[in-house]
């Protein structure tokens, strides 16, 4: 096991890793941009080093300043949390190059994964239905071209990230140009690469994904399925396991079908399996994002896994200590996304308590929300032994979670899982009218 880990993240997901590692009995180290010298990930680590300005292209982007710094601190490995660097194949050959773990798949996995058709051939070769699409476009008329032959409505999507940056719907020729040049200088700005990529359009639909840890041993287990079509321009905004869509045959059928088409590329590491489903009941792959998910806690709030340890485990050669029969997969977890609508200064704090809620944050007093990052609060995921106990938990919870001095969506949360649609679990992609 590691002695010491680099979180090359900040916000909730670097307290969250920093929390693991502690439990785990592994020193951490922060690194932070200006704007976070005084943020909660920096108290917590064990050590930290400013890495650069504001920016992220500056700072959580900035690969050599994260790999000086592990190196200064003497750290064995880097965790890289979500968006950022974690889907990063030169940064993980860095880490290799200079001794350092890269606490997820190795780059040339990584690279192979990356490329949307192989890996879309390589899950169509296991047995998965995949979604039409296409590699890397270099540019407009290629991109043009290739949308004609799909036949449109098309979907742009970033190459080398996710989170909903870098992605847009485009319902005719007009409009291509256009999504083109954003989507692109989205993904450029997000994750440091502008390629960008197609794919058909599958309507109606529901999005689900399915959390998978996989180790050096050719172990494999799914932890259940999570429903995220609660989204607004493909920003995910809520998220619950078991999906109230997904029927035992259905659950079944895809995780055996998935742990067979994880085994068969060889990953090694936390992933997630992604899937249109469509009003059939078929499920079809979009994509694998080879890193933690945002979501991860609502499946850890139904398993009881702790998929960041886990995950730390497995990037140090230890094998998982479970088998698929292992994983408890009763009753039902949902979360929400606590975001801010707007810059401030946290002036008071309440966090909802009681059995099985959990809120996953970085907000301490004072805090300060700036626009030169996501715009994620904190995550606010509650459970009980129905859906129905579920909702009713996190309606108190969110009528009761104060955070004064900061905007926040938390009033139309609110109104959302109050919906009757939502309510009845009769819900998908166009809910928020976002499609």
């Amino acid at each position: 096991m590691f002695s010491k880990i680099l979180v090359a993240n900040r916000g909730e997901i670097a307290v969250r890793i920093i929390r693991a590692c502690k439990e785990m009995g592994v020193s951490t180290v922060a690194v932070y941009s200006e704007a976070d010298k005084n943020a909660l990930h920096v108290s917590l680590a064990d050590e930290s080093y400013c890495i650069g300005k504001a920016e992220a292209s500056e700072s959580y982007l900035n690969e050599n300043q994260i790999i000086a710094a592990a190196l200064l601190a003497g750290a064995q490995a880097i965790h890289p949390g979500y968006g950022f660097l974690s889907e990063n194949a030169h940064f993980a050959r860095l880490c290799r190059k200079n001794g350092i773990v890269f606490i997820g798949p190795d780059p040339e996995n990584m690279e192979r994964l990356g490329d949307k058709a192989l890996l879309k051939g390589l899950m169509s070769g296991a047995g998965l239905d995949v979604i039409t699409g296409t590699q890397a476009l270099s540019d407009i008329d290629e991109t043009k071209s290739a949308a004609e032959k799909i036949g449109y409505p098309v979907m742009l999507k970033a190459c080398a990230g996710g989170g909903g940056r870098g992605i847009r719907l485009v319902r005719g020729e007009e409009d291509i140009e256009d999504a083109y040049i954003q989507a692109s200088a989205e993904a450029e700005s997000a994750f440091g690469d502008g390629s960008v990529y197609l794919e058909k359009y599958i309507f109606p639909a529901r999005h689900i994904e399915l959390q998978i840890l996989a180790d050096e041993a050719g172990n494999a287990v799914c932890l259940g399925e999570r429903d995220c079509s609660l989204q607004r321009r493909n920003q995910k905004l809520i998220e619950e396991t078991p999906s109230p869509s997904v029927n035992g045959k259905q659950r079944k059928n895809i995780i055996k079908t998935a742990l067979e088409a994880v085994k068969k590329i060889g990953y090694v590491g936390a992933g997630t399996l992604e899937f249109l489903c469509d009003g059939e009941g078929r499920f079809w792959f979009m994509e694998m994002n080879v890193r933690l998910q945002v979501e991860h806690c609502v499946t850890e709030m139904l398993t009881g896994i702790d998929i960041v340890k886990w995950q730390i485990r497995i990037a140090a050669g230890i094998p998982l200590g479970f088998t698929q029969e292992d994983v408890r997969m009763s009753g039902s977890a949902i979360e929400c996304r606590i975001n801010a609508t707007g810059c401030g200064t946290l002036k008071m704090l309440h966090i909802p308590g009681g059995p099985s809620v959990r809120f996953d944050t970085w907000l301490i007093d004072g805090t300060v929300v700036t626009p030169y990052y996501d715009s994620l609060l904190g995550k606010l995921v509650v459970y009980a032994n129905t859906r129905e106990e579920t909702l009713r938990k996190l309606r108190a919870a969110l009528c009761e979670i104060v955070i004064d001095g900061i905007p926040t969506n938390i009033e139309e949360q609110l109104r959302i899982i109050s919906d009757n649609r939502f309510t009845l679990g009769n819900y998908d992609l166009t809910f928020m009218g976002s499609r």
